[in-house]
């Protein structure tokens, strides 16, 4: 009879993963002592755990719990060999009672590996990335229960992450790519840049030109260094970079999981430290020996055809900051308050320096909109814009910036009109934040209608807000922004953990969960695998989910689970067609039946439905109408597509018209389609912030509207006081327009 254990609370939490640096002098130490802690945890004879290595297909025993030690290295298994082959070749736990007589058990000899019956094999993925196997033997037949596995396959999950960089950074000695060649720099007035932090700032300009690293090796300690002070420095840095993340952890929640740890692994790689150790020994003084590591580890990544193995020269340059600090005291780079810093690049330790001197905003002219800065910079509340626009470090210090990081548009020394337009959107928000307690419960038109407002969410902390202002729950929850802030996907275990905390602080409300919605201007820096012409009408959505099914099938999962006791909804991007909408609820289908079989708590009963946004989707009204459960309008991209007007390009940024005929007889049939077989039907573009558009979407029928928090309370003034009788009649008469500029006459005239 296998024996029960006690899974009530997971070993491996973020809090104890971090822990598991502490005094390991090296990445194979640290590996050892993984597998020493779940062998423990898991009340096993053995854990072990190896790495997978695409080039040879072959996987190899890195660190063992209950082997020879001596089959370190030794051990190698190509892909589908043995049953740990197979785990990883299927991306499937295997588990087998008694595996030395399964017929696929793979034998080794002098490994003492014989004597144990008991089997089970996990593997390690990043997003759809192989990193290796793990597995768990015990002497006992037929120990391992089907929870004990779920647990292995949760606690190997949260390890993932961590066990890749040690490969990698174990693997770095191999051959580096040819460097790709940088893009030419378009002329500019107003530059255009990607958004990397939303928000606005307005103030004086700052630069920060050159990396920590390289302004403190200039630097001298006042006398000559030792080896013996590299050390003490190589100890404070990791110490420093441990409390940082503790602390990042206890603040950021869903967006900084083991944010510094690739850092902390450099100060475990014995190739690394021991090149600088080299060089001091033959007479080079230390901070000299650091820079020229550093730069030869940088110029490494940066030679690396993968964006996200690319961006791991800013952890090698924060290390390298860091213990130049320690050598030769810190290096004060000056004030930033009250400034908009333009930076060609910046450290993650960086933008926390910058934002406790109260930076207003920050502009890299390098960099990936999912780099751990821009993780910090949306956690922080920084706004920050990525523009490649190399001529705006010959601007002159003190220049007034106006940022606009909601559009990623950057303002150079702006008119006062341009600058009015940005006061009354920050005098907006002030607004927002005094009315808030005269909101109102309930919100209800003058003849009684009843109208939902609902609030959209990026990070948990947008809960707090959305509570204030009185949402009455969560429209749309965009699942994408964990995934987007991270240098990898998610692991469904990660995921659950995040909406589970989302589930709770929203105390019972509605929560419409959005399916992964990447694409388009939405990238993951480490999803490298294709390069499209057009993003917009590429692999973006749900055609990704589609596409990578073991992807879509973690973030449901995760879901289900984190909802199991709540009033979730599941909401699929994107859907083109019925085929597409019956395709993604099969998918939660299957997973509802698995998660039963597993005997893991779940949402069994989840609500499904669509988001509007395709022409293809608005033909098609009445047949999706009859299969999904709910509509939510995503207005930016139905006009988006209904017009052929990219909404990124400000060359076209005129032709984007809310108000076009063609998109408001859309909405119409959308409505009607809804009402005909009593669906739910909300509004979550940017349209449901704007107030004049209310008249019309209460005069078609659309009586729910889920929107940034700080616009609740001006909309909710502007339904109060409409009369939905009256704004049918309206609707009806913009509907009979044809014409663009007749239609704006009769808004603004109403708004009047």
């Amino acid at each position: 009879m296998p024996m029960k254990r006690d899974h009530s609370k997971l070993l491996c939490d973020l809090s104890e993963l971090t822990a598991l640096f502490t005094d390991t002098t090296n990445l194979d130490g640290l590996l050892q002592k993984i597998v020493d802690m779940i062998a423990l945890h898991m009340d096993a004879d053995v854990c072990s755990v190896y790495l997978y290595y695409e080039d040879s297909q072959e996987l190899v025993l890195k660190a063992t719990h209950g082997l020879n030690p001596e089959s370190i290295n030794k051990v190698r298994l190509k892909l589908g060999e043995g049953l740990t082959g197979v785990a990883l070749k299927e991306l499937r736990p295997v588990s087998d009672g008694d595996a030395v007589n399964h017929p696929g058990f793979r034998h080794f000899d002098g490994i003492g590996e014989e004597k144990f019956a008991s089997f089970v094999a996990v593997p390690i993925m990043r997003g759809q990335t192989r990193v290796g196997a793990m597995t768990l033997q015990s002497i006992q037949k037929d120990v391992f229960t089907p929870d004990d596995v779920n647990v292995f396959r949760a606690i190997t999950s949260q390890m993932a992450t961590t066990i890749e960089m040690t490969k990698l950074l174990m693997s770095l000695e191999r051959p580096a790519a040819a460097p790709v060649a940088h893009k030419s720099v378009p002329e500019f007035k107003m530059v255009k840049g990607r958004i990397g932090a939303e928000g606005f700032a307005l103030g004086p300009l700052s630069f920060v030109t050159r990396t920590a690293w390289e302004e403190c090796a200039v630097r001298s300690a006042g006398r000559p260094l030792t080896l013996a002070d590299f050390h003490q420095a190589v100890l404070a840095t990791e110490k420093e970079l441990k409390d940082m993340q503790q602390a990042i952890e206890e603040k950021l929640f869903d967006v900084a999981s083991l944010i510094f740890s690739a850092q902390i692994l450099m100060l475990k790689d014995q190739a690394m430290l021991g090149a600088m150790e080299e060089r001091i020994r033959k007479g080079v003084a230390p901070e000299q020996a650091v820079t020229e590591v550093v730069r030869e580890y940088a110029g490494r990544f940066d030679r690396m055809t993968n964006q996200f193995l690319r961006e791991k020269k800013y952890d090698v340059m924060d290390v390298g900051s860091r213990l130049l600090n320690n050598l030769v005291g810190v290096c004060d780079r000056g004030s930033y308050a009250k400034s908009i810093v333009v930076a060609r690049e910046l450290l993650p330790s960086d933008a926390l320096k910058l934002s406790t001197q109260g930076v207003l905003g920050l502009v890299l002219l390098s960099g990936g909109v999912t780099s751990h800065v821009a993780v910090l910079a949306r956690s922080l509340n920084i706004p920050l814009v990525i523009a490649d626009e190399d001529r705006m470090l010959d601007l002159i210090p003190g220049t007034r910036l106006l940022l606009d990081a909601s559009l990623g548009n950057i303002y150079i020394d702006p008119s006062e009109d341009t600058v009015r337009k940005f006061q009354e959107k920050e005098a907006l928000k002030v607004n927002a934040l005094k009315v808030a307690p005269s909101l109102k419960d309930e919100t209800r038109t003058q003849d009684g209608v009843r109208i939902k407002l609902l609030a959209n969410i990026n990070l948990i902390g947008d809960v707090a807000v959305a509570r204030q202002y009185k949402a009455e729950g969560i429209g749309l929850y965009r699942t994408e922004f964990p995934f987007m802030v991270r240098s990898d996907f998610p692991t469904e275990e990660e995921q659950y953990v995040i909406y589970r905390r989302l589930v709770e602080s929203m105390k019972g409300a509605v929560i419409t969960f959005r399916t992964l919605d990447i694409g388009g201007d939405k990238v993951l820096s480490y999803y490298d695998d294709h390069k499209e012409a057009n993003p917009f009408l590429g692999l973006r959505s749900i055609r990704f989910s589609l596409k990578h099914r073991e992807i879509f099938v973690q973030q449901v999962r995760a879901i289900l689970r984190a909802g199991h006791d709540a009033p979730v909804r599941i909401m699929f991007p994107m859907i083109a067609s019925v085929d597409e909408f019956t395709a993604a609820r099969g998918l939660v289908d299957a997973c509802i039946m698995d998660l039963k079989a597993e005997g893991i708590a779940h949402q069994s009963k989840p609500v499904i439905g669509i988001m509007v946004e395709l022409p293809s989707a608005v033909e098609m009204i009445d047949d999706l109408a009859q299969e999904a459960a709910f509509f939510s309008v995503g207005t930016n991209d139905l006009i988006q597509y209904t017009l052929a007007v990219d909404r990124t390009n400000e060359k076209v940024a005129d032709m984007y018209l809310p108000y076009h005929p063609a998109v408001l007889r859309s909405l119409k049939r959308i409505a009607d389609a809804a009402l005909k077989y009593g669906r739910e039907i909300s509004v979550c573009g940017d349209m449901a912030h704007e107030a004049r558009y209310m008249p019309f979407f209460v005069g078609i029928g659309i009586h729910a509207f889920s929107l940034d928090a700080r616009y609740l309370p001006r909309v909710q003034e502007r339904l109060l006081s409409l009369d939905s009788g009256k704004a049918k009649i309206f609707s009806e008469g913009l509907l009979r327009e044809s014409r663009v500029d007749a239609v704006l006459k009769k808004l603004e005239t109403l708004a009047l």
